[in-house]
């Protein structure tokens, strides 16, 4: 990612009756993916200055369970987690070693991993992050357990249209064992937000994900962040990364839409 590229902060979107008709990302699209590298580099050489002159909002250390992307692990998300870790959160991993989909025992223990890791922080709601299908997890689990929720963040997650609007589906069902099919009661399930603060951070450049695919519908708890960036470099971009602190930063139980101030302003530009 050019460090020149401004992300901003989408409109409220009107409901997207089509979206089970939208395509994949084109091959222009997919080959950009090959900017992650570059977007790891800009978060390692803007870290200093930012930690330096405070300019990621800190945490008031409250739990984040951590869910990885398709085929991903939880190296995949070492450096976001270290980043959060160093604000003063405290992030769990997902432990389930690579995400090759919804298994048997899968959902379980994700449920199980987030009551104990309630109870172990004095019963202190904890956040859902997940980056890719790692959000589905995040978005279903808050939906199951919103008790024990504070918020959910996903980047670049597919939770409306169809399926085969990503460059993934194929990986996924060789992967996980299941067939991509149009189950519409099971789609629309998963397109409804959860009952808790709810954001999505997500790249109209994304070459996985088809963007219309990550944007929530307009929702008194929900809200979408547009940024420019890869789908695999979404969890090392620094901007995105902002936009994520920013909001986990949010107090429990005032929560409000992502707005930038000052000088953020150049950086996260109100428009779709």
């Amino acid at each position: 990612m050019s460090a020149s590229r401004s992300p901003r902060r989408s409109k409220p979107t009107p409901a997207l009756p089509d979206t089970h008709d939208l395509r994949a990302p084109n091959a222009w699209l997919l080959m950009l993916e090959g900017r992650a590298p570059w977007e790891y580099a800009a978060l390692l050489a803007a870290l200093p200055w930012m930690r330096k002159l405070q300019k990621f909002p800190r945490g008031d250390g409250h739990p984040v369970l951590v869910f990885p992307g398709l085929g991903a692990n939880d190296l995949s998300t070492a450096p976001l987690r270290a980043l959060l870790d160093s604000l003063g959160y405290a992030t769990q991993p997902w432990g389930q070693g690579f995400n090759f989909g919804p298994r048997a025992g899968v959902l379980e223990r994700i449920e199980a991993d987030l009551v104990e890791l309630h109870r172990r922080h004095g019963g202190r709601k904890v956040s859902l992050l997940g980056w890719s299908l790692g959000g589905i997890y995040a978005r279903e689990l808050a939906k199951l357990r919103p008790a024990l929720t504070r918020c959910v963040v996903t980047l670049g997650t597919p939770f409306t249209g169809h399926p085969r609007a990503t460059n993934a589906w194929r990986f996924f069902e060789l992967v996980s064992g299941q067939t991509v099919a149009d189950d519409h009661a099971l789609m629309e399930q998963i397109r409804q937000p959860p009952p808790v603060p709810t954001t999505s951070i997500y790249s109209k450049t994304d070459g996985v994900v088809a963007w219309r695919c990550s944007v929530n519908e307009p929702s008194p708890l929900a809200e979408n962040i547009e940024v420019q960036a890869s789908h695999i470099g979404l969890g090392v971009n620094p901007l995105a990364l902002y936009a994520l602190a920013d909001r986990l930063a949010q107090p429990e139980g005032a929560w409000a839409p992502f707005e930038p101030k000052g000088a953020r302003r150049w950086f996260y530009k109100p428009g779709a």
